[in-house]
């Protein structure tokens, strides 16, 4: 709900702040007065597009700022979250335009843009009128209207998840054709490099095993004739023979040292156990070294053809073992690819049929709605003195989508038997009006916690339908908040509060003010309302008539 309003150098108001209230409140004036600037600024700190000269001639900037309650659960709360912006119990927007045209806008004190405001607006105020294209007039909007209308969330919802699922098949199916493409394309080079690889059979670690051993055997020969000679050096004609007559002598003399060879004999034999390991192992060494010549050749053959393949496919040789897994993956994914593609076209044929499964019924329910909601616009139109009109609620078949596959239109005929044709270009202005108010008062449902303002609806309309109009907008606002600028004494003597809209001139400077009205005051205005310049005491009786 909006509860205030300050304008300062916009147009021809300098500083104007106004405190609304729940229920009707009705803002009248002479033509020209300058109620429109009133939603000029209003829409312009919602961003919306409109003037583009807003500054008060002589002021630097012109500034408006706007307040609303929001209370838990308010559509505009989600819209402050994705954006980032505090979200509290109050709502103030700001905006200021200056000299230059450049605009900034401010939520909560916070910067934000022209976008995020329009977005909040669509949660905070709906305005009504002949010259709206953002409200009923909009067709673009009709189906969702008639969908609230008809309390069609479920459904929608159902068609919508439907569409989804659609969509993800078609996708699914649309990337495993192209996969499956685009490995036919490469079929020959796929199938010949996973022979060659198939042929090779590269194990893991194989390059680095062949390299080594090629390396070892390379300089075997040097290798081996240095072995030898320690082989020889540590033997029974070496270290190991010379050890065991040291260990013989000893032990021949062991009797008569009184014990002091025991610890030399000791380390000795620890010394022939370690010599003989020693021995062993060079053992081993030399039988290692000991290799066939074609060997070698072999090896450089293998190792050679390993790292040619790696080469060729630009890839380290100790991966040619995944690089083949690939290939081999790939060309499984073709050999099995019509069978893939085939379950995956039933999966699709699936989902379209679940598609227009929900679609149908949703179409279903929107005639139905459709017919209910033809049924309580005539019954609305009747009071309003259009009993004669005739106000269609159109569907026809549209692309498919996530709301499915209909396309609403609102459509009136003023006269039987006359042609029907869009809201907008059929109705008349005072037509137009009553359509929209008998339409809203249907809708209403839909606007929980919006601010409805409706411009001038009761134009070309007076008397007995004139206060039809006023009753009727009273109804809407009973729960919630309307602002309606009027012309209309019957339907301004119907709301619960009442501001007057007046031009003055000081120091040759015209400037608009805008008064809250007591009691005494609002017989004066609707008075003039009725007689003109000159209130009557007729005009007052009847005001006070007017006013109950």
């Amino acid at each position: 709900m909006l509860r205030a309003l300050e304008i300062r150098d916009m147009l021809i108001i300098d500083r104007l702040e106004l405190t609304f209230r729940p229920g009707l409140n009705v803002l009248t004036g002479e033509t020209g007065a300058g109620k429109s600037i009133l939603l000029d600024s209003l829409g312009f700190v919602l961003g919306w597009r409109g003037r583009a000269e807003l500054v008060r001639t002589g002021a630097e900037q012109g500034e408006v700022v706007a307040e609303f309650d929001l209370p838990e659960g308010h559509a505009a709360r989600a819209i402050l979250d994705e954006a980032g912006l505090p979200g509290e119990d109050t709502l103030i927007l700001r905006r200021v335009n200056g000299r230059d045209g450049r605009k900034t806008a401010w939520v909560n004190d916070r910067r934000c843009s022209g976008e995020v405001l329009r977005a909040l607006s669509e949660t905070l105020i709906e305005l009504h009128g002949q010259h709206d294209d953002r409200g009923l007039l909009n067709p673009k909007g009709h189906r969702d209207l008639l969908d609230t209308f008809g309390d069609l969330a479920k459904l929608r919802g159902k068609t919508r998840g439907t569409w989804g699922a659609l969509g993800a098949a078609r996708k699914e199916l649309t990337a495993a054709r192209e996969a499956v493409a685009a490995i036919k394309e490469e079929e020959d080079f796929l199938r010949h490099a996973v022979s060659e690889l198939d042929a090779l059979d590269p194990q893991p670690g194989e390059e680095a095993d062949l390299d080594s051993r090629r390396r070892m055997m390379q300089g075997a020969e040097r290798v081996r004739e240095s072995v030898s000679r320690a082989h020889g050096a540590m033997g029974t004609d070496g270290a190991e023979g010379a050890i065991g007559d040291a260990l013989r002598w000893l032990e021949e003399a062991a009797e008569g040292s009184a014990g002091h060879l025991e610890a030399p004999m000791a380390a000795l034999d620890r010394a022939m156990t370690e010599l003989g390991d020693a021995v062993d192992g060079v053992d081993r060494c030399l039988e290692a070294l000991d290799f066939n010549p074609f060997e070698l050749e072999q090896v450089e053959e293998r190792l050679f053809a390993i790292r040619g393949l790696a080469r060729k496919h630009n890839i380290a040789p100790e991966t040619l073992g995944s690089f083949a897994e690939e290939l081999r993956r790939k060309l499984t994914a073709l050999d099995a690819g019509a069978d893939h593609i085939a379950a995956l076209e039933q999966d699709v044929i699936a989902a379209e049929a679940a598609y227009d499964k929900a679609a149908s019924a949703l179409t279903a329910a929107r005639v139905k709605a459709a017919k209910k909601l033809d049924k309580a616009v005539s019954a609305e139109l009747a009071p309003l003195k259009m009993e004669r009109a005739v106000f269609t609620t159109e569907i026809e078949q549209a692309e498919a989508g996530p709301g499915g596959r209909d396309l609403v239109a609102f459509c009136v005929a003023t006269n039987p038997g006359a042609p029907s044709g869009p809201l907008a270009k059929i109705a008349s202005g005072g037509e137009l009006s009553r359509f929209l108010l008998a339409l809203k008062v249907c809708l209403a449902g839909d606007a929980s916690g919006v601010t409805m303002i409706f411009d001038e609806i009761d134009r070309g309309v007076g008397g007995a339908t004139a206060d039809a109009v006023g009753r009727r907008l009273a109804a809407l606002a009973h729960d919630g908040q309307v602002l309606v600028v009027t012309h209309s004494p019957q339907v301004a003597a119907l709301g619960a509060h009442h501001w007057r809209v007046a031009k003055q001139v000081t120091n040759n400077q015209t400037l608009t003010n805008v008064v809250s009205l007591g009691e005494t005051d609002r017989v004066d205005e609707i008075a003039r309302m009725l007689s003109g310049d000159t209130i009557t005491d007729e005009a007052r009786a009847a005001a006070r008539a007017l006013l109950g």
